[in-house]
């Protein structure tokens, strides 16, 4: 069973991403906030990652940036969460590895889109 990860600040955000992503057979756990995150990521190697960006003191792209150079987890697909639809920022997640973007508020079918594109979901 693929388990993944969801990184969140906002805990009702993260919860709301949790259960769609059970409707989609996607079991995950939230850690709401960097801090808590990359110590998850310390001992625990996701099958997928749900990630916001715009969080305080290490952001998203810090966070995204950190999976592609850990040797364990550079391979774990990275869905971008977020509210920013800006081109430049779309650019730089798929530059710094993501494999997709969903951009909030998350709904079942833009989320089912973006897992299937990170090659998540069949």
């Amino acid at each position: 069973m693929k388990d993944g990860l969801i990184i969140d600040d906002n805990r009702s955000t993260a919860d709301a991403l949790k259960q769609m992503l059970e409707m989609l057979g996607l079991p995950a756990r939230a850690a709401y906030g960097s801090s808590p995150a990359m110590t998850v990521l310390g001992s625990y190697v996701p099958h997928f990652v749900c990630l916001d960006i715009n969080m305080p003191g290490v952001d998203g792209l810090e966070i995204l940036a950190y999976l592609r150079r850990e040797p364990r987890l550079t391979s774990v697909p990275v869905v971008i969460i977020t509210s920013d639809d800006q081109p430049e920022t779309r650019q730089k997640v798929m530059q710094l590895g993501a494999q997709a973007i969903v951009i909030k508020p998350a709904t079942l079918d833009s989320l089912e889109e973006g897992m299937r594109k990170a090659k998540v979901l069949d």
